[in-house]
């Protein structure tokens, strides 16, 4: 189950301690959580992290398997999570203290800053694996958040990228020992919180509106 706390001027969006997958009730808290954030007067910051060995193993294949025709919409609901990070009027950090894996792996790159677990934990685009395709809001987000070399390495060969390093491809700011990883990011966000505003969002509509116009079609 999801949480939303503040601490100063930073949001702590927990998203649980378990695989943390992005269910049709995750969704809905998750969505309820960043209407919050998004209403919040400036200054202010996001911080989401979760406990446990994962901060999120992406969708929920189950429900997906279950979900007949409905796949489509389900997969749309998690794609919108990601434009909605991406439009909040706020700074976003990822505070990645285990795996963040496939749908998991782009939630995070739709985050301005990713704090990772120096010791333990990956981030992993595993779609080649599982046979499963990007849909092209996917990959815009990819593509927009990536270096080539990292891009190849994630997208391409689904290569599980430790937080060290992650940091070396560009992928994390920080890999920070997992007692620190919390505070390393809350801090990062306390930094930035004066930056919130109408301004944020325009400039990154400026430079991910085709990944934000693909991943939730206006309309």
């Amino acid at each position: 189950m999801t949480s939303l706390d503040r601490d100063g001027e930073v949001w702590i969006l927990d998203l649980g301690d378990g695989d943390n997958r992005f269910d049709p009730t995750t969704v809905d808290e998750v969505g309820a959580a960043l209407d919050q954030v998004a209403a919040s007067e400036a200054p202010a910051a996001l911080v989401t992290t979760a406990s446990g060995k994962i901060w999120s193993n992406g969708l929920d294949l189950d429900h997906l398997s279950a979900a007949g025709e409905g796949w489509v919409d389900y997969v749309q609901s998690v794609q919108a999570l990601f434009a909605r990070l991406l439009r909040l009027p706020v700074p976003t950090v990822a505070a990645i203290q285990g795996h963040a894996f496939a749908a998991g792996a782009m939630c995070a790159l739709a985050h301005d800053v990713r704090v990772m677990r120096a010791d333990r934990g990956y981030i992993c685009l595993p779609e080649v694996d599982l046979g499963m395709p990007f849909s092209d809001g996917m990959v815009a987000l990819i593509s927009g958040s990536l270096a080539p070399a990292a891009l190849h390495r994630m997208a391409v060969l689904g290569e599980r990228i430790p937080g060290p390093e992650a940091v070396a491809l560009g992928v994390a700011d920080a890999a920070v020992p997992l007692d620190q990883v919390r505070d390393e990011a809350v801090g990062r966000a306390t930094a930035l919180a004066g930056k919130a505003g109408p301004t944020l969002a325009t400039l990154r509509r400026t430079f991910h509106g085709r990944a934000i116009d693909l991943l939730d079609p206006p309309g």
